[in-house]
């Protein structure tokens, strides 16, 4: 009996070790919650969704990753003049740069695709599969949205829950004339997938739905661009 008991007890102390191990789930724990680009010293709040760590806010970067300035697009001219030279290029929504402060830059794809590399040392921007697996976790194209979008700053009643934390602003896009549409309506993102010589996809949320859908679209269009660790 003793010897039984004995047994049991050093058994109900490894289980309970083994509990409090489980309970522990790396998917949604992360050591550090602020990542401080190199670059320019811009410091960026970030989440891990699953097994991915992803800046939870728009890149707002003006040079490469090799120091490299990033063209600054301020007028309409410049912005389609970068498109037909298929050269990097960024601005901001309405060409304010206090809309930076709350959405980024927007960038066309021939910066998000620049060998000299876009996204911070010890990150990278998305590729399709990596968005796809980000979706499938949150419960698919049907429903990730609303769990993506931001608790504010949509229109009517297009505010997410933000559940995954990732945080997603609708912060508009650039065309191929430097005007702009969308702010309030929809957020969209590059990711690293090239569909052709003319278009590349992106990741999308809009204010109307919960869903989060992927398409593809003129390189020269300026989307946002969220980067997600190595």
């Amino acid at each position: 009996m003793k010897n039984t008991m004995i047994f049991f007890f050093f058994t109900m102390i490894f289980v309970i070790g083994c509990s409090d191990n489980s309970t522990n789930n790396p998917d949604n724990t992360l050591s550090d919650t602020v990542f401080t680009d190199a670059r320019d010293g811009k410091k960026y709040s970030i989440v891990k969704i699953n097994s991915q760590v992803w800046m939870s806010e728009n890149l707002n970067a003006s040079t490469y990753r090799n120091g490299d300035p990033i063209l600054y697009a301020r007028s309409s001219k410049e912005w389609l003049d970068a498109a037909i030279r298929k050269e990097g290029a960024w601005c901001y929504y309405d060409n304010d740069f206090k809309n930076g402060e709350v959405y980024g830059k927007l960038y066309n794809w021939y910066a998000v695709s620049d060998v000299r590399g876009l996204a911070p040392k010890g990150y990278h921007i998305p590729s399709d599969l990596e968005c796809d697996r980000l979706v499938n976790y949150l419960g698919g194209d049907s429903i990730a949205g609303q769990k993506m979008k931001s608790k504010t700053g949509w229109f009517q009643n297009g505010n997410g829950t933000n559940s995954s934390g990732f945080n997603g602003f609708p912060g508009g896009d650039c065309s191929l004339n430097g005007s702009f549409g969308g702010m309030t309506y929809n957020g969209d993102w590059w990711n690293s997938k090239e569909s052709d010589s003319s278009f590349a996809s992106y990741l999308s949320l809009n204010y109307l739905t919960p869903t989060a859908s992927k398409n593809s679209y003129w390189k020269y269009q300026g989307m946002s661009v969220r980067c997600l660790r190595d």
